[in-house]
């Protein structure tokens, strides 16, 4: 069963080691661990539901708690301390749009917020109930996850909208064909989750975002049922799939999906390749991006990041060992690690790698092989269970992401993670801060930054350190040119900032389209537009 509470399965431990805590305690001192609410006072924690009866949806506390919040920091803060807030009154689990189409026409009646839901693995707010007078339901859409139809001529896969990513590449696997979507959160994440929050995987860089994979679909709105048919290609106005994706459940709810799909690839490899400092790093992953020389994957940490990742990776000796092979070769202290991924028929595959590590060797890279690139396939989901041990020794785990052009990408690495010490310090505690880049284009990056840092032990506390956190880096961002979000979607934590990207303009063309789906304003109400418009 999944954590009520945390990341992943009851289950599955990923915990520190005493070598990790040592570092953790030399870079911010030693965290005390905090007494978790328990599910059943949480659960009693709850306000009574305020819906009518009706066959698809489920009151209970139990069922109501589990579906309440995500996954990001103010989530988990909420979860953890037993101070759930407003939660929604009811859940229901639609099997069919038809089903879909009921939940939607019975919200019209009753004055009900419907909030979407897939995994339940945002990180950005989507699915915290709204409070107020007005009852609310989250509609979890798992159970639609059946691929409907497939067409090898064509490569389109059509799938319920809820089905999870493991569930999905499945399906595909079974005919020879894969989507190659690989986010963090793969393991619990929905198709549906994925495009309404433009979605990017770990292997963008050879199967494209979200946006270059949703080819059509069907969104049951209050309107009405939109269906967007497939093209491979069309110049007949505005885009439909355009005002689907990155929606965020505010124009309706999105049942059915078309996604391009690929054949299995012959050969798939990750190899390691350090760098002595970061300009240098910088300068060859940007050189790669704009070759376009068929990888799957570039993956770039900093010297901070590259620092932990060996810290945090066990293994002692063998990593004291690597650690000075590499010095003997023009990579000490300030070296940055990246990841490089390969992807398709063997042949093609070898050559791009060939190509890859001459440009690197080119910038001063050192390549160490495939060991570390298959420890860190092995670990590339089970990462994020880190969180749940950090808490369990008295630290949190927090993270922001951009993009931005290649001549800011090193200012705002810096920006971000200054911006991070700052406030931080100014309220007397120490961060560890470490950013890589996770996506590379032609144009330029996406800055992902990790903050890591004590627990207070209560819920105000902690609630008012993460709110200055996130509004410093985010006024960073916005500072530094860059956009809000490159890959988790806006919510409710990072509407506050979405006007400075899109300008008044743009806000007002976003209220409009919702408006137009949704005249009562039920759908997802106070997520993605700032101020909580359309609430």
């Amino acid at each position: 069963m999944k954590r009520w509470n945390g990341w992943g399965e009851e289950t599955f431990e990923y915990p520190l080691h005493d070598d990790a805590l040592a570092f953790l305690a030399s870079r911010i001192g030693a965290g005390t661990a905090v007494q978790d609410a328990s599910f059943e006072a949480a659960c009693a924690s709850l306000a009574a539901s305020r819906l009518p009866d009706h066959p698809l949806i489920d009151r209970q506390p139990a069922t109501r708690l589990r579906n309440a919040l995500g996954q990001s920091l103010p989530d988990w803060l909420k979860l953890r301390y037993g101070r759930i807030g407003s939660a929604p009154d009811g859940v229901a689990y639609p099997e069919s749009a038809g089903q879909v189409r009921e939940l939607i026409a019975f919200a019209q009646q009753h004055d009900v917020a419907l909030i979407p839901q897939g995994g339940g693995t945002s990180v950005a707010g989507h699915l915290t109930a709204p409070a107020g007078e007005r009852p609310v339901l989250a509609v979890n859409m798992t159970r639609m996850g059946r691929l409907h139809h497939l067409d090898k001529q064509s490569q389109l896969a059509t799938f319920g909208a809820g089905v999870l990513g493991p569930d999905l590449e499945a399906q595909l696997r079974a005919h020879g064909y894969m989507l190659g979507h690989f986010p963090q959160s793969f393991e619990y994440s929905t198709l549906g989750g994925w495009v309404v929050t433009r979605s990017s995987g770990q292997q963008s860089l050879r199967y494209g975002r979200i946006e270059q994979m949703f080819a059509g679909g069907v969104v049951e709105t209050p309107q009405g049922r939109l269906d967007i048919p497939t093209f491979p290609a069309s110049a007949a106005g505005t885009d439909l799939r355009e005002i689907v994706l990155g929606s965020e459940g505010r124009m309706g709810i999105l049942t059915e999906a078309t996604v391009r799909v690929s054949p299995l690839p012959e050969h798939e490899a990750f190899h390691a390749v350090f760098f002595p400092d970061w300009d240098h790093a910088e300068a060859a992953v940007r050189a790669l991006a704009q070759s376009r020389g068929g990888l799957s994957m570039l993956r770039l940490s900093n010297p901070l990041e590259t620092v932990t990742m060996l810290a945090l990776a066990g293994h002692k000796r063998l990593i004291g060992l690597l650690e000075g092979w590499l010095r003997l070769r023009g990579c000490g202290e300030g070296k940055c690690m990246l990841m490089i991924g390969v992807s398709g028929a063997r042949r093609q595959a070898r050559v791009a790698l060939a190509a890859a590590l001459s440009t690197c060797a080119g910038h001063g890279g050192v390549h160490v092989g495939r060991r570390m690139g298959d420890k860190w396939k092995e670990g590339r989901f089970r990462n994020v269970y880190l969180r749940n041990a950090a808490w369990q020794k008295g630290y949190v785990i927090d993270t922001v992401e951009t993009a931005v052009d290649w001549p800011r990408v090193g200012l705002m690495m810096r920006a971000v993670e200054a911006a991070a010490t700052g406030v931080l310090g100014g309220m007397g505690e120490k961060v560890h801060t470490y950013t890589h880049l996770s996506h590379l284009y032609a144009q330029g990056a996406s800055v992902y930054t990790t903050f890591v840092y004590r627990l207070a032990g209560d819920f105000e506390t902690d609630m008012a350190r993460w709110q200055a956190l996130k509004h410093a880096v985010s006024m960073a961002i916005v500072d530094n040119g860059g956009t809000i979000s490159h890959q988790h979607g806006v919510g409710s934590d990072h509407a506050p900032y979405l006007a400075a990207e899109k300008g008044p303009a743009g806000i007002a063309a976003m209220q409009a389209l919702f408006s137009h789906f949704d005249p009562q304003g039920i759908m997802n109400p106070g997520k993605l537009l700032p101020g909580g418009q359309g609430a």
